[in-house]
């Protein structure tokens, strides 16, 4: 068996994640409490109580589900022995959860991750004015033929594919007109469903330029380490280690497509059959199951999914 570790995106968040492992152990405290000290405030207090839409901030959200992720790993290293050096290939992350995978990995701080994830997101809802933007999912066609939807429906403004999740799904992402454009083209050419998706922000795509100029000047100011596993990086769907090119892939990633697809299909082409989701949700672990051929795809975010872990791993 050969294992990968994967890292939720944004819109898997929901009130109360991660508020049963705090209560149980030590480990995933430990984390919530580093998170609310990075950011010098209770994070942990809209994660658990809400209001969702509070929860659901970009600003918010991020460094929200990445501490999820991370009390997760930390419960899985002291609870079940987990060593992610010895145990894992590679780890990769959708999107924030680039940054999630990165941290799991020893890379980044808990604090330095806390902290970019807050600009990351402030950066996001700010560069482009509410309702300027928009984001699709355009489910049933391929990613070439989501792509070439993207670019008729563009006609000098920006619609670009966001996210190629894989299963048929793509994900575009632009200014709100080319985005409702490629709506309608996509379902003339075939597509089994088009719709506008509920988000804050045009992500993925060129209106992020000024993030990645935040991130560029943020990521300047940490202190990056090679991870102890190989990160599959979003935006290359390859593995890298250095942290110089780790640096590139992130500024690179708030403009660029996450290609999810390939990355899954890269690490089980190098052997992975087993993909353990980590943290908040289970939307990457189903999306394994489409890329991956005879892979598994676990998600582990709960003290009993923990619990599961550690008894399989006993086997």
């Amino acid at each position: 068996m050969t294992t990968a570790f994967i890292f939720p995106g944004q819109g898997s968040q929901t009130v109360g994640m991660g508020r049963a492992l705090a209560d149980q152990f030590a480990a995933a405290r430990n984390v919530f409490d580093a998170v609310n000290d990075a950011l010098g405030e209770k994070l942990t207090a809209i994660m658990w109580e809400g209001p969702a839409d509070r929860l659901t901030l970009t600003e918010n959200a991020q460094p929200a589900l990445m501490a999820v992720s991370l009390a997760t790993m930390r419960v899985l290293e002291s609870e079940a022995g987990v060593d992610i050096g010895r145990d894992a290939a590679f780890v990769a992350g959708h999107s924030l959860g680039e940054y999630s995978a990165l941290a799991a990995a020893g890379a980044l701080s808990i604090a330095d991750t806390a902290r970019l994830l807050r600009i990351r997101g402030r950066a996001m809802q700010a560069a482009v004015p509410v309702g300027a933007g928009a984001m699709a999912a355009l489910l049933g066609l391929e990613f070439d033929a989501a792509s070439a939807v993207a670019a008729e429906a563009a006609q000098g403004q920006v619609c670009q594919a966001a996210n190629d999740n894989g299963g048929g799904q793509v994900v575009v992402s632009g200014d709100k007109a080319a985005v409702e454009r490629a709506v309608e083209i996509a379902k003339a050419k075939g597509a089994r469903r088009a719709m506008l998706l509920p988000v804050s922000a045009p992500f993925h795509c060129a209106l992020m330029q000024p993030v990645a100029d935040a991130m560029a000047e943020a990521l300047a100011k940490v202190s990056i380490k090679p991870p102890v596993v190989p990160l599959v990086a979003n935006v290359l769907a390859r593995p890298i280690g250095n942290p110089a090119e780790i640096v590139k892939s992130l500024i690179a990633q708030v403009t660029g497509t996450v290609r999810w697809r390939e990355t899954v299909a890269f690490m089980a082409s190098a052997g992975v059959d087993s993909f353990y989701e980590v943290g908040a949700g289970k939307v990457l672990s189903g999306l394994v199951k489409r890329v991956a051929e005879g892979a598994t795809g676990t998600a582990i975010g709960t003290p009993e999914d923990v619990a599961a872990f550690k008894s399989a791993r006993a086997k």
